[in-house]
């Protein structure tokens, strides 16, 4: 059912947005279809003396195709173009006048070009050079058998559909480069969101394997220190601190493996302890520094290192965002912990109102470069909530709740 509906033809112009755009192609083909028809078929009858059944079944058959050319113009082309050649033969058989053209009367002519245009709009390159070809060599060919007292018409169908066809090419190769850019384009910012999640995450699992990895080195040295620290253990106790230091030792060498892929050479100070809630303030130091006035509300609460690590990041990157898109706003940053101790919860809060002067330019200097990714992963993957966006009075604000127990994480 899908290859079928593939398949089958669309009109031209039915991919335009506007809907007269779309329906145009019909409308320019019935009107060519209306006038031309009994155009034709008078000017044959009456102005060449072809006889009526034969004027009739040339004008039809040179006019009606006119529709079919909206979906299928090289389909068209053939009925058409044999008409015509048909037609032309068929003049010859009556007496033609002076000063009559010949072989193709200027209704044919505008018929013609009107398919020509159609052909353009749909058919490659090769397919128009083909049609121009048969066009001139069918031309070239009636010219020899061209009556002296009629004025040949062979010529200006050759350059009309010649031009015709180049310009009816342009205008869709253009087409097809806009819509293929736009695409494109489309495609290359679903992408670079893609990567910016995928670089973000990787980040987050770098900062949470140097967090992870430190406490598993802890419970390594305890469980392996165990029997100098206490005495007195008992031979089964031994065995099992033996036990778990072997399992904590593996699990960290499993776990740095995995993570290694995500390091790279570029990479510098991820060995360095990664900051937590007591590291906001030397930031918040530096913004002041940095000409951004900035008031801070501590927080002294003991709290996973995770979390502390996901609050100093999102304070980090909504600092920068001020810094690059709000220069010298003033700002205001608080970390509180509410709620009770089953339900306790880290809530970070950056609001700054609008600055003093609208940038020139936006900065890109510091941060992380992942803006609203970044904290929207690093909170999803917390457990916790964000809500982040603009003030009726020009400013932003970033609230994210953090949950600090494990029953909320999960």
């Amino acid at each position: 059912m899908t290859s079928v509906e593939e398949e089958r033809p669309r009109a031209l112009l039915a991919g335009a947005s506007r809907r007269w755009v779309r329906l145009l192609p019909w409308g320019v083909a019935f009107v060519l279809c209306v006038a031309l028809l009994p155009t034709t078929i008078q000017v044959l009858s009456v102005d060449y003396g072809l006889h009526g059944g034969i004027a009739s079944g040339l004008a039809i058959a040179q006019s009606a195709p006119l529709l079919l050319a909206v979906v299928r113009p090289l389909q068209a082309w053939y009925v058409i173009f044999v008409a015509d050649v048909a037609g032309a033969l068929a003049l010859l058989t009556v007496d033609l006048g002076e000063r009559q053209v010949w072989p193709f009367p200027p209704m044919e002519i505008v018929g013609y070009i009107g398919l020509c245009l159609a052909l353009g709009l749909r058919e490659r390159r090769r397919t128009l050079l083909l049609v121009w070809l048969a066009t001139a060599a069918a031309n070239v060919g009636l010219g020899f058998a061209a009556p002296d007292d009629t004025t040949a018409g062979s010529a200006l169908l050759t350059i009309l559909s010649g031009v015709t066809l180049v310009l009816a090419g342009a205008l869709r190769e253009r087409y097809e480069v806009q819509r293929r850019l736009a695409e494109q384009e489309t495609i290359s910012e679903a992408e670079r969101g893609r990567r910016t999640l995928l670089e973000e995450r990787a980040r987050i699992a770098r900062e949470l394997h140097d967090v992870v990895a430190h406490h598993m080195s802890v419970i390594t040295v305890q469980a392996d220190t165990a029997a100098y620290r206490i005495d007195g253990l008992p031979p089964d106790v031994q065995e099992e601190f033996t036990s778990i230091a072997a399992t904590a030792r593996e699990s960290l060498g499993e776990m740095r493996r995995l993570l290694g892929v995500l390091r790279n050479e570029e990479a510098h100070g991820e060995l360095a302890p990664q900051p937590g809630l007591t590291r906001i303030g030397q930031m918040v130091e530096a913004t002041v520094r940095a000409g951004v006035p900035v008031e801070f509300t501590p927080c002294d609460a003991d709290v996973p290192e995770a979390v502390g690590l996901s609050a100093y990041r999102i304070v980090q990157e909504a600092l920068a965002n001020v810094v690059r898109h709000a220069p010298g706003a003033p700002t205001q940053v608080s970390v509180s912990v509410s709620g009770s101790h089953d339900g306790a919860r880290l809530t970070v809060l950056v609001v700054n109102g609008p600055p003093p002067e609208p940038p020139a330019a936006p900065l890109e200097e510091g941060g992380t470069g992942h803006g609203l990714v970044g904290m929207r992963e690093r909170v999803r993957i917390a457990g916790g909530t964000l809500d982040a966006g603009p003030l009726p009075d020009g400013g932003f604000r970033v609230a994210a709740q953090l949950p600090l127990t494990e029953k909320d994480i999960t």
